[in-house]
């Protein structure tokens, strides 16, 4: 089903922004987009709700787009919209409950009313209400005493054994309903915070204390009790201990007695309070690093056995993290400590809500009356603020008390007694669209909370003539009227449904109102049959164009004139007026600062625009005369010199075609300024020219060198006979080197036959030598047969 909306009746802006507005409707997407001056307003629903349906003459005039339906009631009502045609949503406010405040009884109050409202908001319109608030006389109090237990603290734990009296005493004061509760801290049981040796480990203090426990981080020693007996009980079992550093481990125990609800006992109706007494200052988040522990804080509760049994293995929390859970778990905190801390403790409480800061005597004795200052510091001081707010959501606090602070974030009154009332108003606004959203505002420190949910009117209420479905006139009994506007029949399109599309689908309609595929009419016009029908521009002209992309309002500006003040701006550029150019009309048609002394137009290598030269080819203003970044025509133009001047090489068959860009002359001495160039031509002789660069790209005039220097013939007869010679040096040479080898050789056998000479002689000498002794022993052996043949026969054994 194709529908086609036309406007007829308006909308009012919200009167009491001081706007300048601007909109934008999109009749095929069915949304709407509304600029008020910074802030955006997104109407994401079917835009029919801009719309009353009683009808009357079209309020939009032709051309106008429909968002000029959307203004204030004023400038509609100026612009001829009849006052019952405006359509003004109003915030709505229902409060769904309001208990009423009351004192207490068995411990249950109502301290804040009223306790949830429900808002239907008009985006950017806000609205205010009234809560009020009562301090209950006798609500009932929590009170968890916290005590450092170093050993510097040892007077202190003395006089706090015996406190339980007095400490209840001034609780009865404040309330009937009164519990009190007792932890003990030190640090964290690791090097450098505690001796981690065995002995000092169990007993961590002087040798001469008997009394010493051993060293622990946090304790919880006593849950919160009504039993003062059971207080002074647990408090006496509890002895000194110790550690090395001076900051201690109190935000570890602070986390642990926050999260640690249950372990505790707090109660969910009471007003919560810790005090925390200690006469060093605190470690904290990143501080454990020193000992090796990385583990971030996880805010969680890890009591054994009323030990914290995390203490070794998890870094101190962070003062972020410790106000968080002590706004979460609304618990007031009183820092009781001594005067060299108390500077510290100061700029700790701003960074924690509903805290107060009092300085504790050495020895702790007024530790009671310092509980009861700040309680009723604290209790005087209403704080009223809001948990996350939805996106988009403002909330503004105004307290209605003669000590109020007006805050965006919160609402402060301050010296408020019990029994009196205070009112705070607030006042809520929310930007854009949203349904179903809520937040939470409450007392700091107490549980009383107000919830408030949010929605949005972003549709409007509009009435019908008909029922829906019914032809109506208006649109040609082609299609129904919907808030005030065409909602055409199947097979019809247009504003008021005369436009019979047949077999055409809406594709194939509104794609021929689109150019190049892009935006149907470009955004600034209806596609009305296939065509576009434009819209009025903000000066009241219109755009044109087939697809409406036209319009003569928007050409480039010079000294903030459109095309100058000397042209007309037609379909986005200027048309100048004569005399004049530029794409801003910003010029005057003249080339005088373009001629140069030749009285030519940019050296006839550029155009004149502007009264300045647009330069071709690399050529650079003033006026195109140097070219850096071009070719050394030195280089480029050494054929045509070289025919030009001397009627040979590559161009001497069409020398005066192919060089008809230069004139030359013959000279004996050069006449230009220009720079000498120097060339080897084709028969290797060098030339020497001037060139000078003549009107236009490639126009020259040449002056020639009559003489080239050219090298001397080569001597045939001095190249012929050193060669000879050279080929004789040579075959000598090698002649001497062949002699010599054959020498070495001859040598090295001469040597070796004398070698062996000799060893023939030595073998003769020898040969003689046996021979000799041969016959001496033939002649002893012969005499010794003779005289004795049993001799013989032991020689011839030997």
């Amino acid at each position: 089903m194709l529908f086609q909306f036309h406007a007829i009746s308006c909308v009012e802006l919200n009167s009491e922004v001081n706007y300048e507005y601007y909109a934008f409707l999109s009749l095929n997407g069915y949304y709407v987009t509304i600029q008020i001056r910074q802030t955006f307003i997104y109407y994401e629903e079917e835009f029919s709700f801009f719309f009353l349906l009683p009808f009357m003459q079209n309020f939009t005039k032709a051309g106008e787009q429909d968002a000029v339906r959307c203004n204030t009631r004023a400038n509609l009502i100026r612009r001829g919209c009849k006052e019952n045609e405006i359509i003004s949503p109003l915030n709505k406010l229902n409060i769904a409950k309001d208990d009423p405040l009351s004192a207490s009884e068995n411990g249950q109050v109502v301290q804040m009313r009223p306790q949830k409202i429900d808002l239907d908001l008009r985006p950017g319109l806000p609205v205010s209400f009234n809560v009020s608030f009562k301090a209950a006389e006798g609500h009932p109090v929590d009170l968890y005493y916290l005590m450092d237990l170093s050993y510097s603290m040892k007077d202190d734990l003395a006089n706090v054994k015996v406190l339980g009296t007095d400490l209840f005493a001034a609780l009865r004061k404040i309330t009937n309903h009164a519990r009190i509760g007792f932890g003990a801290f030190v640090d964290k049981t690791v090097l450098p915070y505690t001796n981690t040796n065995k002995e000092k480990l169990l007993k961590p203090c002087d040798e001469n204390d008997q009394q010493c426990q051993a060293a622990f981080g946090y304790r919880h020693v006593l849950s919160l009790t009504p039993n003062k007996n059971d207080f002074e009980a647990e408090v006496k079992k509890q002895f000194i201990s110790g550690n090395l550093d001076s900051p201690e481990g109190s935000l570890d125990a602070m986390m642990q007695a926050a999260v640690c609800e249950d372990k505790i006992g707090w109660n969910s109706n009471s007003t919560r309070l810790i005090v925390l007494t200690t006469d060093a200052g605190f470690h904290m988040a990143g501080d454990g690093k020193l000992a090796g522990i990385l583990e971030p804080n996880d805010e969680q509760c890890h009591m054994e056995n009323n030990l914290y049994v995390k203490s070794t293995e998890m870094d101190y929390p962070s003062v972020g993290q410790l106000a968080t859970q002590l706004e979460k778990n609304r618990i007031q905190t009183i820092f009781a400590v001594t005067q060299n801390v108390e500077s510290v403790y100061k700029e700790l409480s701003k960074m924690i809500p509903k805290s107060e800061v009092g300085v504790l005597s050495s020895d702790s004795k007024n530790v009671v009356e310092l509980i009861e200052k700040a309680y009723n510091a604290l209790s005087s001081k209403v704080t009223i603020t809001h948990d996350s707010l939805p996106e988009n959501v403002r909330v503004v606090y105004r307290p209605i008390c003669s000590h109020g602070e007006k805050s965006e974030n919160q609402g402060v009154c301050d010296q408020v007694r019990v029994g009196d009332e205070v009112i705070f108003e607030i006042t809520v606004t929310a930007d854009l669209c949203m349904e179903n959203k809520f937040f939470t505002i409450s007392p700091r420190g107490i549980k009383d909370t107000l919830t408030v949910t949010i929605n949005t009117t972003c549709k409007c209420q509009c009435d019908t003539a008909g029922p829906i479905g019914d032809p109506h006139p208006h649109c040609n009994n082609s299609g129904s009227i919907s808030c005030g506007i065409c909602r055409c029949n199947k097979g019809h399109v247009g504003q008021f449904c005369n436009c019979k599309i047949g077999d055409k689908d809406e594709h194939t309609l509104r794609a021929s109102c689109q150019k190049d595929n892009g935006t149907e009419c470009e955004g600034r016009g209806d596609c009305v049959c296939g065509r576009c029908e434009c819209h009025n521009t903000d000066s009241g002209s219109q755009y044109y164009g087939p697809y409406c992309e036209c319009d003569d309002d928007h050409c480039e500006k010079f000294q903030n004139q459109q095309c100058g003040g000397k042209g007309k701006c037609k379909c986005g550029k200027c048309d100048c007026n004569p005399g004049f150019e530029g794409s801003a009309c910003q010029c005057k048609t003249s080339d005088e600062a373009c001629r140069t002394i030749n009285n030519s137009v940019c050296n006839g290598r550029g155009s004149c625009k502007c009264n300045q030269c647009e330069c071709r080819g690399g050529y650079q203003r003033p006026h195109c005369l140097e070219c850096p970044g071009c070719t050394d025509p030195c280089q480029t133009k050494v054929n045509c010199i070289e025919c030009l001047g001397f009627e040979s090489g590559p161009f001497k068959k069409n020398c005066s075609e192919a060089c008809k860009t230069i004139s030359s002359k013959i000279v004996e001495k050069f006449t230009f300024t220009s720079k000498e160039c120097k060339q080897k031509d084709s028969e290797g002789c060098w030339m020497t020219f001037k060139l000078v660069q003549l009107v236009g790209e490639d126009n020259y005039e040449a002056e020639i060198r009559k003489q080239r220097e050219c090298p001397p013939p080569p001597n045939f007869i001095a190249i012929i006979g050193g060669s000879i010679a050279a080929v004789a040096l040579i075959g000598i040479l090698l002649l001497m080197l062949i002699k010599l080898l054959l020498y070495m050789k001859d040598l090295k056998e001469f040597k070796k036959f004398e070698n062996e000479k000799k060893k023939s002689k030595w073998a003769e000498v020898r040969h003689h030598s046996e021979l000799f002794v041969q016959t001496e022993i033939a002649v002893t052996h012969f005499r010794l047969v003779s005289l004795d043949s049993d001799c013989v026969v032991v020689l011839v054994s030997c």
